[in-house]
């Protein structure tokens, strides 16, 4: 992702988001000669790839060699785990292809990579948001293969459209022939930019009022049990306050990671300073990295097997009924 840098940009502000040279030449046949400036920035960002990938591969392997997480959840988990890693990568190979072997070409690919695997990736939080909201509605059928069906599809469809996003670029929907064009992101032109956050936003307004229905559904049932069982007020309570926490920390996570570089790839032009552009991108990044954290290490049979094999324990752990999604 190489981002047009502002005309009064300085020299040595080279990399990723500034395909232009010091003297305002296009990244063309003097930049393969000429080695880029090494920019913080981008080793801020290819070192915490690495880091994702990393954390993101445990959670893949967990999932997919575990014959125990094959109910939804973890399909839908295992999904967000997978797009993360994708990113986590496209972050390290995008960093080597721009100071080791500079191509416009490559350059198409490893951007096209990236935008795959974080429109996966948000994708992936609204179908883990899905799921999570018709286990509550439907709580009686969620366990049937109506609900396994369901999660294939979400699960196509996620993948399917995620694809296109980022096979765009390298089809001929970018802005290397016309830099007047290019988004913050080159080689992004504004207006792909532009549909990428403006889906974003349509996420985020669809997890919030889903992560609402949620919690009321959850309050309400817990108000329904203290009634029953004659329990005190202050149980109920402590059930709303608690699912009032989870949301909080949800949304908020994933509004603090992606709205700046949202609202900003709708502001910005080709002639943002790329400064903004890292400050932005860097938050969005840390989305892959707490993903795992909050929707999958909080989780008690993952935890298990983390144990397990951190303990050295070779035996198969005993089988298990996963728990609803609402409760993870």
């Amino acid at each position: 992702m190489m981002e047009k840098g502002p005309p009064n940009s300085s020299e040595g502000q080279q990399g990723w988001f500034s395909a232009r040279n010091g003297s305002g030449s296009s990244l063309d046949l003097e930049s393969v000669v000429q080695p880029l400036a090494l920019n913080p920035w981008d080793v801020v960002l290819c070192a915490s790839g690495t880091v994702i990938s990393c954390e993101n591969a445990i959670v893949v392997v967990v999932i997919f060699y575990s014959p125990a997480f094959r109910a939804p959840m973890f399909l839908l988990i295992g999904s967000l785990a997978t797009a993360d890693l994708l990113a986590g990568l496209g972050l390290i190979l995008h960093f080597a292809f721009v100071y080791l072997i500079p191509s416009e070409a490559v350059s198409l690919l490893t951007v096209g990579l990236l935008v795959t695997s974080f429109t996966a990736s948000v994708s992936s939080l609204l179908t883990i948001t899905i799921d999570r909201y018709l286990s509550l509605y439907n709580a009686l059928t969620y366990y049937s293969d109506r609900t396994v069906t369901r999660t294939y599809i979400m699960l196509l469809l996620t993948w399917a459209a995620s694809i296109c996003c980022g096979l765009l670029p390298v089809l001929g929907w970018n802005c290397l022939q016309e830099p007047s064009a290019c988004s913050i992101v080159r080689p992004l032109t504004k207006s792909h930019l532009s549909i990428l956050s403006v889906s974003f936003l349509a996420v985020f307004a669809v997890m919030l009022q889903l992560y609402v229905h949620i919690c009321r559904i959850v309050c309400r049932h817990a108000q329904q049990i203290a009634v029953q069982r004659h329990f005190l007020a202050s149980s109920h309570d402590v059930t709303a306050r608690k699912a009032i926490a989870t949301l909080a920390v949800i949304l908020g996570t994933f509004a603090s990671c992606w709205l700046p570089f949202a609202v900003y790839g709708l502001l910005g032009d080709a002639g943002s300073p790329a400064l903004y552009t890292h400050i932005t991108l860097l938050p969005a990044t840390c989305s892959s990295l707490l993903n795992p954290v909050i929707y999958a290490f909080r989780n008690q049979e993952i935890q298990k097997v983390l144990w397990a094999v951190c303990c050295g324990c070779c035996s198969s752990a005993p089988p298990f009924r996963s728990r609803s999604p609402s409760d993870v």
